[in-house]
């Protein structure tokens, strides 16, 4: 180790004590362990431009352990990144670019939100599936424009979530060559040493999953870490994990100890540590000039290989102009234009049609017109048709085609969708089952924090699945996503709006769960019903019958969109005049400005809202003189016609419902209705 190289460590290691120090709050452990290998890796092999920290063709790095988080805002500052000192110093303060676990898109340089362990782990594969289907997608021979890396540390609690198994078994089945994980291997977790739940060969568990293992004994040995490094980024076809032997708050008191994980050191603590580490006491936050010269030089290396870069994307866009105008609207994230024209419409004469087939229908005209667009499903395709027809394999016999078979791995595929849309260039969705939303739930949580535009796919809606029964069929999963802030949940009527809702999940900011049905519904007639712009706007009046004004009004989702337009016949027959509104988003309807809500939902008008679901969330759109009709139960095994009759979703029990929430002289005439 040279003197600069020694200085350069110290430093990383010590702005981050006096971080969580300052701050009486973080985790000291992992920086003090953990320095060296990520100095050797950012300062030898990262190809990055801390002036561009989204120049399109860096190699991607991702702190999983991100509770770790002082080492990777130690990186970023001495590197270069818009990352002041006086950030540092206020480490997990309100309103700082530091927070407690890197968050992407507040602090710059960061590339993924992390700290929910796993999720890096997951979302560094989904980052390398993008990287592999770009250049396969893009790259001509002589002009490699696609060409980097995705690198991460994780740690033992990383490898403990079930997430990286997921994860680790999929890259290894595909081979992703550029993808490469440094462990953190200092056998402490939170609650002691690892042998209390952790025991197993990590190094012959990833081999087994196809993985190329190698194993650094002393991570403190620079030039061991270098060589792996070396080895690993000469791809042999299989994804890399180098296991280097750490020592959790190295230096300190607390050395080997769980009690270096998550606590300060203390002031002795931090004395002790720096005299024996060789560390002046002060001035705290210290970055000596030697060594913030050294590590600043990325500037000028990240400068140079994006120079070199964009003058070989400009010879690129002369000789395939074509391509070149594809790549530069995939890598900005927009859309091709006119992309929308023309789009699939459903006639009613034509049938009824299960709101999962004209996903189908959609998805692969999306695929036609937009080239990036992939994805897959938790082995649920015959089921989900979600299948990208002539897209090819991603991963089979070498593929990088558009088809991801994820296996039955739902929470590591939302993941990994959620890296691949983090990365850019790519839009990327996946499917299972609405039920197995729970698998997933943590990853979409935290693509929403992330706000990526990750598209989530659920087919099976609701209790109508039928006779597969409760275990899988959904009742409380809609209003769960609903509250995750930032998600947009989208659960179209029928095959016309899930047109409009596919298209609406493309052009709208964040991310998108798509909710469908198995079983087929009637087709709104697109003549008749605002539909298009409708949707556009979460919930829109999609059918008002009879004379005079409005008595009630039926607030809809999905399938039971069809159901209260049934029972707005039958009280119309009554006298009753009634309005359907139907509301396939509710985070976008309660977007929309007042005005245009109070015209859709009037104050003094009561209102019933019907969704084959939990009714938690809809008394605050129908108010305490309104009612719902959902279900509070979970559902039964029968046929799914039964299962909804049983449970109430029948135009008698809706037009009854409908009827008591209006005072006796508003309640018609027909003797027909009940």
């Amino acid at each position: 180790m040279s003197a600069v190289d020694d200085l350069s460590v110290g430093t990383l290691r010590f702005l981050s004590v006096d971080m969580v120090e300052a701050a009486r709050s973080g985790h000291p452990g992992l920086p003090l362990g953990a320095a060296p290998m990520a100095y050797v890796l950012w300062d030898r092999h990262l190809r990055h431009n801390p002036a561009n920290p989204k120049w399109p063709n860096r190699d991607r790095f991702l702190l999983s352990a991100g509770h770790g988080s002082a080492l990777l805002y130690s990186l970023l500052h001495t590197t270069g990144y818009d990352l002041a000192l006086d950030e540092l110093r206020h480490f997990r303060q309100w309103g700082s670019r530091t927070p407690g676990h890197p968050e992407a898109g507040h602090t710059p340089g960061v590339e993924a939100t992390t700290g929910p362990l796993g999720q890096g782990f997951a979302m560094g594969v989904g980052m390398a599936i993008a990287e592999r289907f770009l250049a396969n997608t893009f790259n001509r021979e002589g002009h490699d424009l696609i060409d980097h890396r995705t690198f991460a540390l994780v740690s033992d609690g990383d490898l403990m979530e079930g997430i990286a198994s997921e994860a680790a078994s999929l890259a290894g089945r595909i081979g992703l060559g550029k993808l490469t994980y440094l462990y953190d291997d200092n056998h402490v977790s939170l609650e002691g040493g690892t042998e209390l739940a952790f025991t197993e060969d990590v190094g012959k568990r990833f081999a087994s999953y196809g993985w190329r293992v190698q194993h650094v004994a002393d991570g403190n040995d620079l030039e061991a870490i270098d060589a792996a490094l070396s080895t690993a980024i000469v791809s042999n076809g299989q994804p890399n994990l180098i296991i280097v032997r750490t020592h959790i708050g190295y230096g300190s008191p607390r050395q080997d100890t769980k009690d270096a994980h998550g606590e300060p050191l203390g002031p002795d603590g931090v004395r002790a540590t720096k005299e024996k580490l060789g560390w002046p006491l002060s001035p705290t936050f210290l970055v000596p000039e030697a060594a913030g010269q050294h590590l600043g030089e990325s500037l000028g290396r990240g400068a140079k290989w994006e120079a070199d870069w964009n003058a070989r994307r400009d010879e690129y866009a002369r000789k395939f102009p074509d391509f070149g105008q594809k790549l530069t609207e995939a890598l900005s994230g927009t859309l091709p234009t006119g992309w929308a024209e023309g789009l699939p419409a459903y006639d009613p004469k034509s049938g009824d049609v299960a709101t999962r087939d004209a996903g189908t229908a959609m998805i692969n005209e999306i695929s036609r017109r937009i080239p990036t667009f992939l994805g897959g499903s938790a082995d649920l395709n015959p089921s989900t048709r979600t299948y990208l027809t002539g897209g090819g394999e991603m991963g089979l016999d070498g593929g990088s085609g558009k088809n991801v078979h994820f296996g039955v791995r739902e929470h590591a595929m939302m993941a990994i969708v959620n890296g691949m849309a983090m990365h850019g260039g790519v839009l990327a969705f996946g499917a299972t089952f609405f039920v197995f939303s729970d698998y997933a739930r943590p990853a979409i949580r935290l693509g929403a924090l992330m706000r990526s535009k990750s598209l989530y796919v659920f087919t099976h809606d609701s209790v109508a699945l039928g006779e597969d029964g409760p275990t899988h069929q959904p009742v409380e999963q809609l209003w769960s996503l609903r509250a995750i802030p930032g998600l947009t949940v989208l659960r179209p009527a029928d095959a016309n709006e899930t047109v409009a809702a596919w298209r609406l999940a493309l052009e709208r900011p964040g991310p998108a769960a798509i909710v469908l049905t198995r079983q087929k519904l009637p087709v709104l007639d697109p003549a008749a019903y605002p539909v298009a712009e409708g949707v556009s706007q979460g919930g829109y009046t999609l059918s008002e019958a009879g004379e005079g004004p409005v008595a009630l009004i039926f607030i809809a989702t999905g399938s039971e969109v069809s159901l209260a337009l049934a029972a707005q016949r039958t009280l119309a027959e009554r006298g009753v005049r009634t309005r359907v509104v139907s509301m396939p988003s509710v985070e976008v309807f309660s977007e929309q400005g007042a005005q245009y809500r109070e015209r859709v939902l009037p104050p003094g008008v009561p209102k019933l809202a019907v969704e084959a679901g939990s009714p938690v969330g809809w008394w605050r759109f129908v108010g305490e003189s309104g009612g719902v009709i959902g279900i509070e139960r979970f559902g039964a095994s029968a046929p799914g016609p039964v299962v909804l009759d049983r449970l109430g979703f029948n135009v008698p029990h809706v037009v009854e419902t409908a009827l008591a929430l209006l005072p006796p002289e508003q309640r018609g005439t027909s003797s027909t209705a009940r």
